[in-house]
């Protein structure tokens, strides 16, 4: 609903999390022996003791590094005189604009919460600061380097919230159970070894597909052993190097943060932009049909190919969406220099029985566009995107 995707615009690291523990499928294991010596405690337990976490309150500081493997955008942002920011543009304090900073790069970040109606989080960067904080109806942030500022006020009503409550599992066991029939066999999980994450001792879930042509080579959870609260993220590629992203806590306090902590007021002489709530909610109805169904993605829903303008090719880990958008690709070569040389750097020409094409490739998502305007995509690796182009589903 509207408040659910209010706050996924700004609880980065937890979505991110949850979106992980939402995969998990199971193959009951119990923990290795490791550092700090804990019980041991089976897959299946473990996601039962996330799910049943109830961590209201806590303040800490987390760092995340995101490496999806692409080229440096600082080029082609010079090339075309600058993207954002300007006269006219956006707020530089819009959290849809700055929070797009986390998706490349290594950032350390602030962050506090005392229940559903209070959080925030402050990026640092340098001697700058941009702070974005949750305070009942209101939602400030704050840009240090611009001294800018963004109000927006309103929140989901209660029959909004009382429809998103309906659709969650009443239990732990619900919800594990919910888990494990969304992945089917198409995943695997252990809980391998312990760890200390932030001063806490923690278990070690492991995700991996069963399925061969995926980009991704395991899922790691860090997750507190006295709560069940997920305490670091890792995402590896099969294609090795530094993992795609690793997010965790450095330092963690589950205590109420003071009140104070999620006060503001705006500086003197700062620029004050009020958003319009109805405009950021970023409304499904905006989106194309189908697509927040998902990519077929285990936990990401059935995918696109049901009632949805794109068709489904494979399952699990290894779905692939098709797409035939009916126009012939555009021409690169006709783009600027800086956006030509911006595509080539990511982008390998291949050519089949489907015909030719354009593969453009991260280190975890690729996407195939056909010289015809057929386009296919999924977490899957470039040699997958030919073989499902070749076999002309």
């Amino acid at each position: 609903m509207a408040e659910t995707r209010k706050a996924s615009r700004f609880i980065v690291p937890v979505a991110v999390a949850g979106v992980a523990a939402a995969t998990i499928g199971l193959v009951p294991a119990l923990a290795a022996s490791g550092d700090p010596d804990l019980p041991e405690i089976t897959a299946q337990q473990l996601i039962e003791k996330i799910a049943a976490s109830d961590t209201q309150t806590l303040s800490g500081t987390f760092k995340i590094s995101t490496d999806l493997g692409l080229p440096a955008l600082d080029g082609l942002a010079s090339g075309l005189g600058g993207l954002g920011g300007g006269d006219g543009g956006p707020s530089s304090a819009d959290p849809s604009e700055k929070l797009t900073e986390l998706v490349s790069g290594s950032h350390t970040l602030r962050v506090a919460a005392d229940g559903p109606e209070r959080q925030k989080l402050t990026l640092l960067d340098g001697s700058d600061e941009y702070s974005l904080i949750h305070n009942g109806d209101d939602v400030w942030a704050y840009d240090s380097k611009s001294n800018e500022v963004f109000h927006e006020k309103g929140a989901a009503g209660e029959g909004e919230k009382a429809d998103a409550g309906k659709k969650l599992p009443g239990s732990p066991k619900e919800l594990a159970d919910e888990v494990l029939k969304a992945a089917g066999d198409t995943t695997s999980i252990t809980v391998d070894g312990t760890a200390k994450v932030a001063g806490r001792d923690a278990y070690q879930l492991v995700i991996k597909p069963k399925q061969s042509g995926s980009t991704v080579e395991s899922v790691k959870i860090a997750v507190d052993a006295a709560n069940g609260t997920p305490l670091k993220f890792t995402l590896s590629s099969v294609e090795g190097g530094k993992p795609v992203v690793d997010a965790g806590f450095t330092k963690v306090d589950f205590g109420k943060p003071a009140a104070s902590e999620f006060a503001f007021t705006a500086p003197k002489g700062a620029k004050v932009t009020e958003g319009a709530a109805e405009k950021a909610t970023d409304s499904a109805e905006d989106l194309p049909k189908g697509f927040e169904e998902g990519l077929g993605l285990p936990g990401l829903g059935a995918g696109f190919g049901k009632d949805g303008g794109m068709n489904v090719i494979g399952e699990g880990w290894t779905a692939i969406a098709k797409l035939d958008t009916g126009a012939p690709a555009p021409k690169t070569d006709e783009a600027p220099k800086e956006v030509q040389g911006f595509l080539d750097s990511f982008g390998d020409k291949v050519s089949g029985g489907f015909g030719s094409g354009t593969v453009f490739k991260t280190k975890l998502v690729n996407a195939l566009l056909t010289d015809d305007g057929r386009v296919y995509v999924g977490a899957v690796t470039k040699d997958a995107l030919v073989d499902a182009a070749n076999a002309g589903k």
